[in-house]
């Protein structure tokens, strides 16, 4: 009996919220999100299919293996992404003439019009976060880039 007493008032700090990085990004992840959900739906678009678009706006034309390689989007996901988009108009999906196995992701004129409309997109969400500054965000970047490579070594 005085075990279980002694579980009882043992200190399991690693385990409270306060503690956890995972639950910071959580937090900023879904608050991002919804930040970009009033000024994506003038456009016509999810979050994740923002960001393939702002791939391909970079890349005009790429393999599906390589828009997955830029966005880290998982396969499944990404393949459900691409037909919701395709159907909307803004990309085309064709078969690569020197390997048939090879499916080529690329602009139509109205996904490339699209570019114009959403500009200011990055613009109007930093100043939803002025409190940091061009350094804080700068660092942000460099530690989170630091925090994804080390992640991705880990799968």
């Amino acid at each position: 009996q005085s075990i279980i007493k002694m579980e009882v008032f043992m200190n399991f700090n690693n385990l409270k919220l306060s503690n956890q990085i995972c639950h910071r990004l959580y937090i900023a992840t879904n608050s991002i999100t919804r930040l970009y959900r009033p000024m994506l739906e003038k456009v016509d678009l999810t979050y994740p299919q923002y960001i393939l678009m702002m791939a391909l706006w970079e890349v005009r034309e790429a393999p599906i293996q390589t828009l997955q390689g830029l966005t880290n989007i998982d396969s499944g996901s990404l393949t459900l992404i691409l037909k919701k988009i395709e159907a909307k108009n803004y990309i085309k999906i064709s078969i690569d003439d020197s390997d048939r196995r090879v499916k080529i992701v690329s602009l139509t004129k109205k996904g490339l019009d699209l570019r114009k409309k959403s500009h200011k997109i990055p613009e109007n969400m930093l100043c939803k976060v002025n409190t940091l500054t061009k350094d804080d965000i700068t660092e942000l970047v460099r530690i989170l880039d630091k925090l994804n490579e080390q992640i991705c070594l880990s799968k």
